[in-house]
């Protein structure tokens, strides 16, 4: 009995050991000003590429990884790869923008931290209303923000994926849960 828990306990340890020695070779590599700039470039370049629908949806597209997905915090709807995230920006005919009000994305206060993918942002989403015109209630104000994952590509920084996540929950606390099913788990 002994025997079989020393021989427990030491591969406890080693699993231990092992995941620790992991950890430590998992370095994170620090971002440079540069690499900074640009994440902070694709930030405004994607607020420009929705709000136009630019080349159609494609320069939206563009700045996602092949693989790359949207999540709309509020529901869950996830736009993965290429083609659905340029029907996202409303392509190839940009209905979207015929069917919403006009819409300026702001995002404001982006924190960015390297992590073992790259980096790793966070930020508020501001619709700023227009003196009342071209707006309502649900387009205009503070509207939540993004919780991205950011890759560097041959291609330049681009996104691995990105939440619009909604209040009340915070942009770097969403952990998958849509407010549709966090609204249905409290009025239970």
């Amino acid at each position: 009995m002994r025997k079989r828990m020393w021989i427990a306990l030491t591969a406890l340890g080693l699993g231990c050991l092992a995941l620790v020695t992991m950890r430590a070779q998992q370095k994170v590599k620090p971002l440079t000003a540069l690499d900074y700039l640009e994440i902070q470039q694709l930030n405004a370049k994607y607020a420009f590429a929705l709000d136009t629908c630019s080349n159609h949806g494609e320069d939206y597209a563009n700045l996602y990884t092949d693989d790359g997905v949207f999540i709309v915090g509020l529901n869950g709807l996830e736009y993965r790869g290429h083609q659905r995230l340029v029907e996202a920006a409303g392509g190839p005919t940009c209905e979207r923008l015929a069917r919403l009000p006009f819409q300026s994305h702001t995002t404001e206060n982006v924190v960015i931290e390297a992590s073992p993918e790259g980096a790793v942002g966070k930020s508020y989403l501001v619709y700023p209303g227009v003196r009342g015109e071209r707006s309502d209630a649900d387009h205009s104000g503070h509207v939540g923000g993004y919780q991205d994952i950011y890759v560097r590509t041959p291609r330049g920084w681009r996104f691995q994926s990105r939440i619009h996540v909604f209040p009340p929950q915070l942009p770097g606390e969403y952990k998958g849960i849509p407010n549709t099913k966090l609204e249905a788990s409290a009025k239970k």
